[in-house]
């Protein structure tokens, strides 16, 4: 078994990234030395819990460490208050204390929440993240971001609080619908698209191989996306220098097209997916990039089954949502778009007409 290990390094809140196959089997190895004598919560959603729950549990008992199991809903739903309130009764209920260790198991909803609940019971307590989706693995599990949603606000309440460690078993990707590698091929464009052209040339090279998940090209392009994302996380751990924020491509309007969708029709990844379309083309519009890099940009998002356009909703409510984005500053919308590909910027309030204009080739409102 071929383990590869990235240091996320924030000083005393340092943390390893551990990536593998079949890692989830010898989970208790893992925690054993992270946890205090209090209790072990692990939080999922039933579809992860079914595939890897009785592993993990199974695995923590061997290493001598009870745990409980908190269910709740898949996907966005698992983000709201009434859900996070829920899960605050039940540790209550359970008794846990400050000592306690929240293990996320699942993809990225369920790793935002427990981060959330990690972050604020009891004033905060242990984080581990086991993210069982491609999307996590490569983007969400890392750098201690944690939010739930608003109706008209994607990830409005949040807070930064750092795991123990995340541990990424590419083993089971394998289990995941095409839809679910799909969305984690987004965020795997995103990294290529505004911070390394060799990713995103591998993306384009052996797409094939990695919609199969085949084993190799999947690790290497897990390793290499959360290498980048530690990297800048170390640097730029709250956002302060702006440094962090290029990460966002694709998610200022991605998020939009999330809220007026009110969470139920495009995935997370295929949400970014139309952000990423239309905000080359603002960078286009901008001056910034040429026709040629949104036509290799938006053909590669098509390549891997990902839309690039939206029907049924008005630039207008698009627009007004993305005034809700928690990337506003100083009421002044911040874009992070590509200079070219392979390297990006942040671009703060860009003339009304360019988003306008850039939106018309993505929103057939009509």
């Amino acid at each position: 078994m071929s383990l590869h290990t990235i240091s996320v390094d924030l000083g005393e809140r340092s943390y390893p990234i551990i990536i593998g196959s079949r890692l989830i089997p010898d989970v208790g190895r893992y925690v054993a030395p992270l946890r205090s004598d209090d209790m072990v919560v692990i939080l999922s959603v039933p579809p992860a819990d079914r595939l890897y729950g009785p592993a993990v549990r199974e695995s923590l008992a061997r290493s001598g460490i009870p745990s409980e199991t908190v269910l709740v809903p898949d996907r966005e739903e698992a983000k709201t208050i009434a859900t996070y309130a829920r899960v605050v009764e039940e540790l209550l209920r359970m008794k846990a204390g400050r000592g306690a260790t929240i293990i996320a198991l699942g993809g990225g909803c369920v790793g935002d929440l427990a981060g959330f609940v990690a972050a604020t019971y009891m004033r905060g307590v242990r984080l581990i993240h086991i993210p069982t989706t491609l999307l996590a693995q490569v983007d969400s599990s890392i750098g201690g971001k944690a939010a739930l949603n608003l109706p008209d606000a994607k990830n409005i309440m949040g807070a930064f609080h750092q795991p123990a460690l995340v541990l990424s078993d590419t083993s089971s990707l394998l289990t995941l619908p095409p839809r679910e590698v799909r969305c984690g091929a987004a965020e795997l464009i995103k990294y290529g698209a505004i911070m390394d052209l060799p990713l995103l040339e591998q993306l384009e090279r052996e797409r094939e191989q990695l919609l199969r998940l085949e084993e190799e090209a999947t690790m290497r392009a897990v390793f290499r996306a959360a290498e980048l994302k530690a990297g800048v996380v170390a640097r730029d751990e709250r956002e302060l220098s702006g440094l962090r924020v290029l990460l966002n491509f694709g998610h200022t309007l991605g998020h939009a097209v999330e809220a007026a969708m009110e969470y139920r029709g495009f995935s997370h990844g295929e949400s970014v997916a139309i952000g990423m379309a239309g905000e080359v083309r603002l960078a286009e519009e901008l001056g910034m990039v040429t026709r040629g890099t949104v036509e290799r940009l938006e053909s590669l998002i098509s390549a891997y089954g990902l839309p690039t356009r939206l029907e049924g909703i008005s630039r207008k409510t698009l627009i007004g949502l993305m005034a809700h984005d928690k990337k506003v500053a100083a009421r002044r919308l911040r874009f992070a778009l590509p200079e070219k590909l392979g390297k990006g910027t942040v671009v703060s309030d860009p003339p009304g007409d360019a988003i306008d204009e850039a939106l018309k080739g993505v929103v057939k409102d009509d």
